[in-house]
C-alpha cells in the first residue's frame, strides 16, 4: 500500500458505509442553522438530515462557511507527522473559496514538513458528485495505484465527472443568487422546475427548465442517457437526495435498467442542502465533457 492518504471534506455526502470502504479522511464543514453551528460529519453526529430539512421547511434559515486553514493544520498534521503524504481532493473552486484556504493551509504545512509530498485537487464538483470523484480515486488506491498516478488520472478525467440536479423549491435558489425573484415565484406559481447541472468550471447552472416534478426527475435521466460513459456493466453512479428519499429511489431504478454495476443513494448534508433546499435530487457518473 502506497504511504499516503486520501482526504476530502462533508460536502461529499459519502455515507459512512462508503467513507469505510474507501478508507477516506472526511474533513468536517460547518452550517449555521438558527444562530447555533454544527459540524456535518459523514454519520450526522451533531444532526440528521431529516431534522436539517424538517427545520428548512418549518422556516429555518441555514448559512455555511468553508474549512478553515487550522482545520487542516490540525487535520494533516498527525499524518504529516506520521512520516505519510497527503492527497487532497476539494469542493469545487466554482462553488467555494475553500480549495483555495486549502491551498495556503498547505504552503504553511510544507514549510514545517518539507520531506512530505501534500497536494490539493479542485474537483470542480459537489455533493455526491465530489464523492464519486473520491470514490474513485480510493478504489484506485485500493489497487495499488501511487499518488502520482492518481494526480494524473484526477488531472486527465476532472470534466468526466458529470452531475444534474433538480430542485423542488426555487426560493433556495433565489437565496443563493441562481435564480431572481420574479422567476423563482413565477416558477413556482407555474410548477416549473429547473435540470441544473456542474459546468466546466465547477459552477451550478440552469440548462433546461420542465413543467412537473416526475418531468424533472426524468430529465436527470436523460442526461444521463445523453451523456453518460456506454460501458454500463463496469460503471458506479451516485444519487443524492435532500429528504426525498422515494423520488430518489425513482431516478436509481431508471438508472439501474441501464445496467449499471453499481448504484449508491446518499443524503445531501446540511452544507450543500443549505443552498438547494429540501426535495433536491442529484445525478453524479462518468461521462462525456461537462
Amino acid at each position: 500500500m502506497e504511504n499516503y492518504v486520501l482526504f476530502t471534506e462533508s460536502t461529499c455526502d459519502l455515507t459512512p458505509d462508503l467513507v469505510q470502504e474507501m478508507d477516506v479522511q472526511v474533513l468536517p464543514m460547518t452550517f449555521t442553522l438558527d444562530g447555533e453551528s454544527y459540524r456535518n460529519y459523514p454519520d450526522n453526529r451533531e444532526m440528521s438530515p431529516k431534522t436539517f430539512y424538517d427545520k428548512l421547511r418549518n422556516g429555518s434559515m441555514s448559512t455555511t462557511s468553508q474549512v478553515a486553514i487550522s482545520d487542516y493544520e490540525e487535520a494533516f498534521t498527525p499524518f504529516l507527522e506520521a512520516g505519510k503524504d497527503i492527497l487532497y481532493l476539494a469542493f469545487s473552486s466554482g462553488l467555494s473559496g475553500t480549495y483555495q484556504a486549502s491551498k495556503v493551509a498547505i504552503e504553511e504545512l510544507q514549510e514545517k514538513f518539507p520531506d512530505r509530498r501534500i497536494v490539493s485537487l479542485d474537483s470542480l464538483q459537489a455533493s455526491m458528485g465530489e464523492g464519486l470523484f473520491a470514490y474513485t480515486l480510493a478504489m484506485m488506491r485500493r489497487d495499488g495505484a501511487t499518488m502520482e498516478e492518481l494526480i494524473a488520472f484526477a488531472e486527465q478525467n476532472t470534466q468526466r465527472f458529470c452531475a444534474w440536479f433538480t430542485v423542488s423549491d426555487l426560493m433556495f435558489l433565489k437565496r443563493g443568487g441562481r435564480l431572481s425573484g420574479a422567476a423563482a415565484v413565477a416558477g413556482t406559481l407555474l410548477g416549473i422546475k429547473p435540470v441544473l447541472h456542474v459546468d466546466a468550471e465547477g459552477h451550478l447552472i440552469a440548462m433546461e427548465k420542465v413543467r412537473g416534478r416526475r418531468a424533472s426527475l426524468d430529465a436527470l435521466v436523460k442526461h444521463f442517457a445523453a451523456t453518460a460513459d456506454k460501458n454500463y456493466g463496469e460503471m458506479t453512479v451516485f444519487v443524492s437526495h435532500g429528504d426525498c428519499l422515494e423520488d430518489c429511489q425513482y431516478v436509481a431504478d431508471k438508472i439501474k435498467a441501464y445496467g449499471v454495476k453499481r448504484v449508491c443513494i446518499g443524503d445531501i448534508g446540511p452544507v450543500i442542502g443549505a443552498h438547494s433546499g429540501p426535495g433536491t435530487v442529484a445525478l453524479f457518473f462518468l461521462g462525456g465533457p461537462r
